[in-house]
């Protein structure tokens, strides 16, 4: 990902020169040198405190544990968030939110510009069609992926509930087994698979009586990724603290 957003700010530049300046690319603990991608070279470090300058954009795209360490040297040096990085606990949600009480952060669960278009549209059909309807979500990723349900999967359930203006927690069901029964009026059935490289896929399938209606989206590489939020770090840019999501990056 690190490379993937490099070579998206490689192409900003070429398409309007000075739109951005790179402090660093941030890496494991004995980075150092510099690296070079689509003719953009930045230095290297492992050191997050040593390039952080306020008013600065760190793009995150790394573990739950780094993520958090990043947000308290942003959060110290006066400099914003793009936090990218899913799977967080309510706690480290919380913590995420105090945080953007003092500087900006961008925190949503997919950088996709076509996903977050989809999160409102699943919402505006939930809405429509209303209980009706039998709802479930199935996503597949990579087997490297540490988290599941991904968070997209879990961004769509909670913009379905909302359609259907329902408590999440009250109607989610992840995954089925054994003599389960009928499908009981309500339920949010979320599925995830996992296998190879697949970058991203997910489906909100709407399931009535003689016909259905599907929201599908298919990221084909993880450069997607990278331009939402280069996207994400341009807009935060300059922006007073609080807690962005990128439906503020695309007026949604």
């Amino acid at each position: 990902m690190g490379q993937n957003v490099l070579a998206a700010c490689a192409k900003a530049e070429r398409e309007k020169p000075g739109t951005l300046k790179i402090l660093a690319g941030v890496e494991a603990q004995g980075a150092s040198g510099s690296i070079a991608v689509d003719g953009l070279e930045v230095p290297l470090t492992d050191s997050l405190q040593s390039v952080i300058k306020p008013g600065a954009v760190v793009i995150d795209f790394t573990t739950l544990e780094s993520s958090l360490s990043a947000l308290a040297i942003c959060e110290k040096a006066g400099a914003a968030h793009v936090l990218c990085t899913t799977g967080f606990s309510p706690e480290q949600k919380a913590a995420i939110g105090a945080a953007a009480q003092k500087i900006p952060v961008l925190f949503s669960p997919n950088m996709s510009i076509g996903v977050n278009v989809l999160f409102k549209a699943a919402e505006a059909v939930a809405r429509a069609l209303g209980a009706d309807f039998d709802v479930e979500i199935i996503e597949a990723h990579h087997n490297q992926k540490k988290d599941a349900p991904s968070g997209t999967a879990l961004g769509f359930a909670e913009a379905v509930a909302r359609g259907l203006d329902v408590n999440l927690k009250d109607h989610a069901v992840y995954g089925r087994e054994g003599m389960v029964g009928a499908r009981p009026r309500g339920e949010i059935g979320i599925h995830a698979v996992r296998g190879g490289d697949i970058a991203g896929d997910h489906t909100v399938l709407f399931a009535g009586d003689g016909e259905r209606i599907e929201i599908r989206h298919v990221a084909h590489g993880r450069s997607v990724f990278a331009q939402g939020a280069l996207r994400a770090a341009l807009f935060l840019a300059g922006r007073k603290p609080g807690l962005y999501t990128m439906a503020d990056v695309l007026s949604l």
